[in-house]
């Protein structure tokens, strides 16, 4: 984990006092709201449709038992018991009271957490691959990275003002389970011929009204140059991007104008002129001191022929089979896997549970899961599941259990029902229509999961307005929320992914009601079953299908 200094400690406290201050005289009349907003918004509050909505930072999705306790308190008392996880691995509280926030950043600095730049024109959390350090494929852990990355951007006094939001992630395996050429900047970690460690440079990746994949301005920058590159790509944003129209202000739109060798030719030419080779240059001492945030786990020896003899008797109970099938990944430490708690419980006692919400007893369970069975320490993903990344597999029975006591052991991973979702018209003010009515509909439609099984990996997105907060042009299947009139429709999009091919959807046509997605969805997967290629046990993925086919037939299903 990484550690606050004492200074980070000063900085954080400090920052609380000046918010409770200016919260105070906010509610007092002294301080106008258009003085108030940009200090919210620096300290991580929205004012949503009902309340407000506070955004706490969890630094590339790592998160400390002990932490996740007193988020766990902090939903009890400060809000209605639950939070929300969302894409950036952030977690939100969509229901605290405006004059209560200073206590809750208060309580949040005493386990070294904060609110600070997850919202405002600024750089926002840095995000990378949930298993991270734990992958067999990965060049080197991309995490001592996301922490260089955050101790240079938190506060950086020349970015705190930028055109718009900007957010960067770091991967290090040749697999994305980060979305990275659909951030700001993506950052692929590379080994050149030499076995020097550097990054694959994107840049100008994002969704929303404009959709648009990252170009590679650099292939391969040598890792000492990373903050002294990244420093003069935002200085140009900061010089060159537009601050006339907030729809045209993210660095997408002026990489796309500008084209991507004039850009990179501009950060260049900062970079060379001014900073390159300054005291931004990174040491081996920093690259050292970051790793020592990530220390090797004291793992245990494990027998691998008895551990595994163990699991071929386990497997014979099917939920359990299904559960590990779906829900853990391979670890590079023999004897141990990652295991994902899905977010994503679907139907709980008949009532719709939210993709990414969790409950004060969950997180309070979890950290004491996370003490006995992986070191004490959480991951968040950007599908809005959790993960406990070192798991002996002879625990993996006893964890199972006592996930599915708590309603987190749903084998739905990778499937149809693993939806992303935002919370939509139902909670944000930006959104255009509901979102969590679409998903029960979803679930309540597609409840068989034999069915889901056999479709095989399929990534669903849904958002609620053109924000795109649930990524929906990158899904295998997007849905957008459109108003209508007053009325709630929902456009369809197929093929997009976020992946190491990322590409956008295409958009299927006219949207269809809201009682009528989950029926139109059913005609889209018929399509699916019906025509794929089948080899042995292993048919074509939804995403290649659609590359193969295109849409048409798809409209031809779904309108004739």
């Amino acid at each position: 984990m990484y550690k606050y200094t004492h200074a980070d400690q000063a900085m954080v406290d400090e920052r609380v006092e000046q918010f409770r201050d200016q919260t105070r005289r906010f509610l007092a009349g002294e301080l106008p709201e258009e003085q108030y907003l940009p200090l919210r918004l620096q300290n991580g509050l929205y004012i949503q449709r009902h309340a407000p909505m506070l955004r706490i930072a969890v630094p590339y999705g790592l998160i400390a038992s002990y932490q996740l306790r007193k988020l766990a308190d902090i939903t009890r008392r400060y809000d209605r018991g639950f939070g929300h996880f969302t894409t950036r691995t952030n977690l939100q509280l969509n229901w605290p009271k405006l004059e209560e926030v200073p206590d809750i950043l208060a309580e949040l600095a005493s386990v070294q957490m904060h609110a600070i730049q997850t919202s405002g024109n600024c750089i926002r959390n840095t995000t990378t691959d949930p298993y991270a350090g734990i992958n067999a494929n990965e060049i080197e852990d991309p995490r001592p990275y996301c922490e260089i990355i955050r101790q240079w951007s938190t506060f950086h006094p020349e970015f705190a003002f930028l055109p718009r939001k900007f957010k960067i992630a770091v991967i290090g395996t040749p697999e994305d389970r980060a979305a990275t050429q659909v951030h700001d900047i993506g950052l692929h970690l590379l080994k050149n011929k030499e076995g020097h460690i550097g990054f694959e440079v994107i840049v100008g990746g994002g969704l929303g009204r404009t959709p648009i994949i990252g170009k590679t301005i650099n292939k391969f920058l040598p890792r000492e140059h990373l903050l002294s590159y990244l420093d003069a790509i935002l200085r140009v944003y900061n010089l060159h991007g537009r601050r006339d129209n907030k729809y045209k202000a993210r660095i997408k739109i002026l990489v796309e104008s500008m084209g991507a060798k004039d850009f990179a030719k501009l950060v260049n030419t900062e970079w060379e002129t001014f900073i390159k080779d300054g005291p931004l240059t990174l040491t081996n001492d920093n690259f050292e001191t970051a790793k020592s945030f990530f220390p090797e786990f004291d793992y245990e020896n494990i027998d691998e022929l008895a551990s595994q003899s163990q699991l071929i008797k386990q497997f014979e109970n099917k939920a359990f089979a299904d559960w590990y099938s779906r829900n853990t990944v391979p670890h590079k430490v023999s004897g141990y896997r990652g295991v994902i708690m899905s977010l994503k419980a679907g139907l709980v006692d008949g009532k719709y549970v939210p993709a990414g919400d969790i409950t004060e007893y969950q997180l309070h369970s979890l950290a004491d899961l996370a003490d006995t069975y992986s070191f004490g320490e959480i991951r968040a993903t950007h599908q809005q599941n959790l993960v406990f990344a070192d798991v002996k597999q002879t625990d993996l029975y006893a964890l199972w259990q006592a996930l599915t006591e708590l309603e987190l052991s749903r084998p739905n991973i990778g499937t149809l029902t693993d939806m992303i979702v935002c919370p939509g018209f139902d909670l944000c003010s930006l959104a255009n229509a509901t979102t969590y009515n679409i998903a029960e509909q979803i679930e309540k439609h597609f409840d068989n999961l034999d069915y889901l099984y056999d479709l095989g990996d399929i990534q669903l997105n849904m958002s609620g307005c053109m924000n795109a907060c649930a990524h929906h042009h990158v899904g295998d299947i997007g849905i957008l929320g459109v108003d209508k009139k007053g009325e709630h429709w929902y456009q369809i999009s197929l093929g997009g992914s976020s992946k190491s091919e990322t590409r956008l959807g295409n958009i299927l046509g006219r949207s269809v009601a809201t009682d009528e997605v989950a029926p139109t969805l059913e005609k889209i997967l018929n399509v699916y079953t019906a025509q794929r290629h089948v080899e042995g046990d292993a048919p074509e993925p939804f995403g290649e299908f659609v590359q193969r086919v295109g849409i048409d037939p798809f409209k031809e299903a779904v309108y004739g």
